[in-house]
């Protein structure tokens, strides 16, 4: 029957395609803002709306409910790439030591980490998945839509041509940047261009904004306010950060060596706090440790484990001249912080991707001080495990509800990461040819990068190599960003104080960008927040799928101009 396909060529195919399609984005993104965007709604919308239509033209026969959800699981399996350290640690090991590695090298590794994190997903999926008491609530969101979709299949049509418009907004936006035009950044005085206060016409930020929500689009705006209209003004008139002589325009490269370590102290610390709260919070909701307990190993998983542990180490050892020791002792770290992740993700649908990543800096950093590869490369292996395994958890919770096969959902998640390691790979080298002078700048800031470059630095050289100024900084965000996690994990979800609370991860954000994106991304938050308001059923139908496709729309066309420059530049 057409309602029990479900491991079809077609499925894989589209999804590896719409993986192929949609990695960049998240990788431009990822290096503008330090934000990703979960593609599996987008990708039940497309390959609904493709099938659907050749289904009327009777050029293809029905697309069932589990080869759409073969479909996304491939496609969110390629994007979530990102996870595996190409916006993260990769480009930070490259600042700090010099050292490009190779395209095909580079590939392995990113694929290795993430398919470490693939297996250790499914040895948590039994004791995860089918715990009634997790919710899983980035899964529950992507099941309500495909089930909206299979009911109402007119609504989804209308959802994917208001995507598809707004990508192509988007991308014309972009377009004419680039090649037709330069569209001008206003700002109302050369001082506040100067603090770099100015508006950006970038449709990725204002789609952005209209994802993220109007807290967290506030909460940019009061940091970039405190951040770039406070403190960046003090730190110029008392000399602590002195600007270059007769200079003009946005000085963010100046001034974010100064504001980035509070920023990154604050989310660090409240990262890692609302991490610890939440964690022990849902162990204490299992009714005893054997609810917690992992499936009996069969041979075929456990061998995959053994050879993506492998896998990882090696190349540990021939990439980086990571001490063997160092780099086998990654594997069982990566798997605990993982199993920490996913109960979090499980509880409360926020991947502390960043959070176990700093997490396991910390630990390399007491075990092997000084070592900036393995603080770096050993940590990027937890980062990247966490990252696919909580990705795989999420799309195993649907398969799970909709009675899909798990060992069908495995090899559609192997395809994406592999698929997604070859593109994302070639994408960020292309965009980043030379990070030592493109990345954290005004036009790439990469936040994910500046953090985890200035964990490394602290725990590699000491306190002492900092400023003391920057100390004093570095102690107030540590204060603030553990005040920030205890009130973000201990509060209830609804309740007022919890809504008014500003978001820790977008206010560290803004020390770390420039206060023109923080800007765009808040009135993207401030726009959805009115159409929502005045048209409710309007704006709940239609805002996420034009704010997707403006973000989508930008990046990828943003990407592909960088590609046809560099064939015109070779050429």
């Amino acid at each position: 029957m057409a309602t029990d396909r479900e491991l079809t060529v077609r499925a894989l195919l589209l999804g590896m395609l719409l993986g192929a399609l949609l990695t960049p984005s998240n990788i431009y993104s990822g290096l503008k803002i330090g934000w990703s965007f979960n593609m599996s709604i987008i990708a039940l919308l497309i390959s609904y709306g493709i099938w659907q239509s050749l289904l009327r033209w009777r050029l293809s026969t029905a697309w069932s409910m589990r080869e759409s959800n073969i479909n996304q699981t491939t496609t969110s399996a390629a994007a979530s790439i990102i996870s595996g350290g190409l916006v993260a640690p990769i480009p930070a090991y490259t600042l700090l030591t010099g050292q490009q590695v190779p395209t095909l090298p580079l590939i392995a590794w990113v694929f290795s980490v993430s398919f470490l994190g693939i297996w250790v997903a499914w040895y948590l999926r039994r004791s995860m998945v089918e715990d009634t008491r997790l919710r899983f609530p980035e899964a529950v969101a992507t099941l309500e839509t495909m089930q909206q979709v299979y009911n109402h299949g007119r609504d989804a049509l209308q959802r994917l041509y208001v995507l598809g418009a707004a990508a192509v907004l988007g991308g014309l936006v972009k377009w004419a940047d680039t090649f037709a035009l330069t569209i001008p950044r206003w700002s109302p005085s050369a001082s506040l261009e100067r603090l770099t206060f100015s508006l950006d016409p970038s449709p990725l930020l204002i789609g952005f904004g209209g994802i993220i929500g109007i807290r967290v689009g506030l909460s940019l705006l009061l940091g970039a306010l405190i951040a770039w209209g406070g403190l960046a003004p003090w730190l110029i008139s008392s000399r602590l950060v002195p600007l270059p002589e007769g200079a003009s325009g946005p000085q963010f490269g100046v001034l974010v060596e100064w504001l980035l370590w509070p920023g990154v102290t604050l989310l660090v610390c409240a990262t890692l706090t609302a991490l610890a709260i939440r964690y022990w919070s849902s162990r204490l909701t299992q009714a005893s440790p054997a609810d917690n307990a992992w499936q009996p190993p069969a041979k075929l998983p456990l061998a995959m484990l053994a050879l993506a542990s492998l896998l990882v180490v090696t190349l540990q050892v021939l990439l980086f001249d990571i001490d063997p020791l160092m780099a086998a002792l990654s594997v069982p770290l990566a798997v605990a912080l993982a199993c920490m992740a996913a109960r979090v993700v499980g509880a409360t649908g926020i991947p502390p991707i960043g959070a176990t990543g700093q997490l396991s800096q910390l630990t390399f950093g007491l075990i092997a001080p000084g070592q900036v590869s393995v603080n770096l490369m050993a940590a990027n292996t937890a980062g990247g495990a966490a990252g696919q395994c909580t990705d795989l958890l999420n799309d195993f919770r649907v398969g799970h509800a909709i009675g899909a096969n798990p060992y069908n959902q495995l090899i559609a998640q192997c395809l994406g990461i592999f698929v997604g390691s070859i593109v994302g790979v070639l994408v960020y080298q292309i965009l980043i040819p030379d990070p030592q002078t493109m990345l954290i700048t005004e036009q790439w800031p990469a936040p994910a990068v500046a953090t985890w470059k200035a964990v490394a630095e602290v725990l590699g050289y000491g306190l002492d190599s900092i400023d003391s100024s920057i100390r004093w900084a570095m102690l107030v965000g540590a204060l603030c960003g553990a005040l920030f996690g205890v009130l973000e994990a201990s509060l209830p979800e609804q309740s007022t104080f919890a809504r008014l609370l500003p978001s820790s991860a977008a206010f560290g954000l803004a020390f770390i960008i420039p206060a023109s994106i923080s800007l765009m991304m808040a009135l993207g938050a401030l726009l959805a927040w009115v159409i929502q308001s005045r048209w409710r059923s309007l704006g709940e139908r239609f805002t996420i799928a034009a704010a997707a496709g403006l973000v989508a729309g930008e990046s990828i066309v943003g990407v592909g101009a960088s590609f046809w420059m560099m064939f015109a530049g070779g050429s």
